[in-house]
């Protein structure tokens, strides 16, 4: 039988964010740590982070807090960072270089096996210590490796091609940099890192006191219209 409960999407979302802080913690030597004290370094509220890791299971004690090490033990097991995943890059641009030379990603598990690229000048340049392969070659490698993610760096034209032909070959799990919303076969999962979209959050965080100014303004603008109008008609 499967699963009916599934967690909230802003949960999920919040849990790299509590890894991580609780990660820095136990950098620093702290033992043991309060919903309230770990809400006021991550500007949450202590009811929201209980609310999030009782989603789990409960592992804080009632006025003792939570123990920093078993915490972050418990959430990287949640987040399945106990696990090696194997995978592979398309796209061989700024994008994809990136991620296949940020070395933080293999300190957590992710070995990054091949890159692909279409363009043939860049096939056979060396990308930290992996030659760009053809894309032509996609098919077969993918036939004889293992492979658990495939991240697309590719331009939006061409991506829902290559989503198509990874989860051909079995790939369950996608990591998309291409700026376009991707059909996917059931059983396939997938996460969308639009660039712009966090530089438009930000810009919005930028205006916001402004935005709310002028709608204001624009309220009390129509309710002074409204009771003009209800004088008239009186």
């Amino acid at each position: 039988m499967g699963y009916t409960y599934r967690v909230s999407d802003a949960v999920v979302r919040r849990l790299p964010m509590y890894y991580r802080q609780l990660r820095e913690l136990e950098s620093r030597g702290v033992a043991r740590i309060s919903s309230r004290e770990l809400g006021e370094q991550m500007n949450l509220t202590a009811s929201q982070i209980r609310q999030d890791i009782n989603c789990f299971g409960g592992f804080g004690q009632q006025g003792y807090g939570y123990r920093v090490s078993e915490l972050r033990s418990h959430i990287a097991h949640i987040l399945g960072l106990n696990e090696e995943y194997h995978v592979i890059i398309i796209g061989a641009g700024n994008i994809g270089r990136a991620v296949a030379n940020y070395e933080g990603f293999a300190q957590e598990g992710f070995r990054v096996r091949a890159i692909f690229d279409a363009n043939p000048m860049l096939v056979g340049v060396d990308v930290h210590g992996l030659p760009v392969q053809s894309i032509e070659r996609l098919g077969d490698w993918m036939s004889s490796h293992k492979v658990d993610i495939a991240v697309i760096a590719v331009p939006a034209k061409n991506a829902q091609e290559i989503a198509d032909m990874v989860m051909r070959s079995g790939i369950k799990a996608i990591w998309n940099f291409a700026p376009i919303e991707l059909h996917l076969q059931k059983g396939c999962v997938c996460n969308n890192v639009h660039l712009s979209d966090s530089l438009h959050i930000l810009t919005y965080r930028m205006n916001e006191d402004a935005l709310f100014e002028e709608i204001d303004r624009a309220r009390q603008e129509q309710r002074q219209i409204e009771r003009g109008l209800g004088m008239m008609d009186v």
